[in-house]
């Protein structure tokens, strides 16, 4: 999943949190100059309001991440192209009283699903429209 986390009282704004949680999960100082914007909210399976923030990164070779081991296992990357090749997406379909179909993403021994999946599928439909 992406960092992330409850609102504390000192965060001026959803920008603010996801930069600080950010910091803390992945040790990755950014400022509000690194963000493009922010997606719509979207409901967590527990009924809260997730607020997706979208921020440049720079070149990842750049990056020096320091990830908390207390909240973060493993961290991986996929590349904008690998996620656009049709051979990485599917779709989990979940019957019951409601059905539903989300969108699942591939790579190797990772597989990116539930809200984490929602999220790069609205980001993957603003980057490139027209292959998304």
């Amino acid at each position: 999943s992406f960092p992330g986390g409850r609102r504390d009282p000192a965060d001026g704004d959803e920008v603010a949190t996801a930069l600080r949680e950010t910091r803390e999960e992945l040790g990755l100082e950014l400022g509000t100059r690194s963000v493009w914007g922010q997606l719509r909210t979207l409901p967590d399976r527990h009924g809260l309001s997730v607020a997706p923030v979208v921020a440049n990164l720079g070149p990842l070779e750049d990056l020096t991440l320091t990830p908390n081991p207390a909240e973060v296992e493993e961290v991986f990357t996929l590349p904008l192209a690998h996620l656009l090749r049709e051979e990485n997406q599917g779709y989990t379909h979940f019957r019951g009283r409601y059905g539903y179909t989300l969108p699942v993403f591939l790579n190797g021994p990772h597989k990116v699903w539930g809200l984490t999946a929602i999220i790069t599928e609205l980001t993957l439909e603003l980057l490139a429209p027209d292959r998304y």
